[in-house]
């Protein structure tokens, strides 16, 4: 992405954190589809895999130690951050998820222009009185994005219900349909070792996700006992690491694998005969078009985004119900000509509406809005626009803790 045949490659640093699960998914797909687009890429983060995979991209990796919660390390990882912005230079700044959108937006603070996708809204993880700041800060720090993008409709309306007013733009999640394709189950499960007990026959449910209250693995152990009276022998998989691993283990009955973390979740996916996502909330889970793509039927909980995922006419469950989850997921086990159906219908559906492609396209279109027409806060893309700069732009910008940086922290 050029602005003239002259100008070189833009350059845009994606800040994240955390580094699993979906968002660091997002990210890396994002990282490849720019490069292939000539692009000269960045991304800061903590360690943890992410870096390994991005660097043998081709990417430019700067490591970011953050923590996943705000806390007492907050201004460090401010100050380091606006130490890589100096270093790299960035044309564009796209942050994503709720930490590295409060770490980006008070290290950058519009001088340059800033993306920022929230990955489902940080006031929606927290109770109490963190959630209470966490709003606050949600609708102060809206002020520092040139473009909030939410990956879904229902996502930016959860952020506008909430008073959070930003210059939106809708890009849905998607996934690589080549990467995410069927399989033959039988075959797939001959070759993971932790089902070489669970025939093909055996009704094999699976879920993939971090292990935390997010994800909501607890309804679903909830929901599979009423699941296993009514479907003898049927098995259940979670797929993934986390917080709540020991927690989750003590809960679940006999019968329920723990596969652990996954690199690589095609196969858990073409192995299943239906794949589960009980959330309590999220922007777009990835995983339910990750399994629609490998024509795995899903259910998924009705959370933001979860009806713009599904096909047409599929519904997702109420959310936090096991009841209705053990009803939905039992008509389904039982019912092996409509899992077929919904399959192939889930594998259309995604390959007509959320093709990583068409989301890596429609997010380059917003870097070109604010980078071509300089509507964007930073000088860099209003220079190259002939525009005179709203702001200094970053490479201006100390490295140090000056008297306005530390009363932008505190405001």
């Amino acid at each position: 992405m050029n602005l003239s045949p002259s100008a070189p490659p833009a350059r845009i640093l994606h800040i994240t954190q955390p580094v699993d699960g979906g968002v660091a998914r997002v990210v890396t797909d994002l990282t490849r589809a720019q490069l292939d687009d000539g692009l000269h890429v960045t991304v800061a983060c903590p360690d943890g895999g992410l870096d390994s995979a991005l660097k043998a991209l081709g990417a430019d990796v700067r490591h970011w130690h953050a923590t996943r919660s705000p806390g007492p390390t907050l201004l460090r990882e401010v100050r380091n951050l606006r130490r890589v912005l100096a270093d790299v230079r960035p044309d564009l700044v796209h942050a994503h998820s709720a930490k590295a959108g409060l770490a980006a937006r008070l290290a950058v603070r519009g001088r340059i222009p800033t993306v920022f996708q929230p990955h489902a809204w940080s006031f929606e993880a927290v109770g109490g009185v963190t959630a209470s700041l966490a709003l606050r800060w949600e609708r102060w720090g809206a002020r520092w994005a040139d473009r909030v993008v939410c990956v879904s409709e229902a996502e930016r309306v959860t952020g506008e219900r909430a008073g959070v007013r930003a210059p939106w733009r809708v890009i849905t999640n998607g996934v690589d349909p080549g990467r995410f394709r069927p399989a033959a189950p039988g075959a797939v499960r001959a070759g993971i070792p932790l089902l070489a007990g669970v025939g093909t026959d055996t009704p094999l449910v699976v879920c993939v996700g971090r292990l935390c209250r997010q994800k909501g693995q607890d309804i679903l152990l909830a929901a599979w006992r009423s699941v296993v009276r009514q479907v003898p022998g049927a098995r259940l998989v979670l797929v993934g690491d986390g917080p709540d691993a020991e927690a989750l283990r003590a809960l679940a009955p006999d019968g329920v694998l723990f596969a652990g973390a996954a690199r690589d979740a095609v196969p858990w996916y073409q192995a299943a005969d239906l794949v589960v996502l009980p959330s309590r909330w999220e922007g777009m889970a990835l995983a339910p078009l990750e399994a629609m793509a490998c024509g795995r039927p899903v259910v998924t909980t009705d959370v933001d985004g979860a009806r713009e995922s599904l096909p047409s006419g599929q519904e997702p469950v109420p959310a936090e119900d096991p009841t209705a989850l053990a009803r939905t997921v039992t008509r389904l086990l039982l019912d092996p000509p409509l899992r077929e159906s919904l399959g192939h219908l889930g594998r259309r559906h995604v390959l007509t509406h959320h093709d990583v492609r068409h989301t890596a396209g429609a997010v380059t279109d917003v870097y070109l809005e604010l980078l071509g027409d300089g509507s964007g806060a930073g000088g860099e893309g209003a220079a190259r626009s002939g525009r005179a700069p709203r702001a200094a732009s970053v490479e201006h910008t100390p490295c140090g803790e000056s008297t306005e940086y530390r009363e932008s922290i505190h405001s």
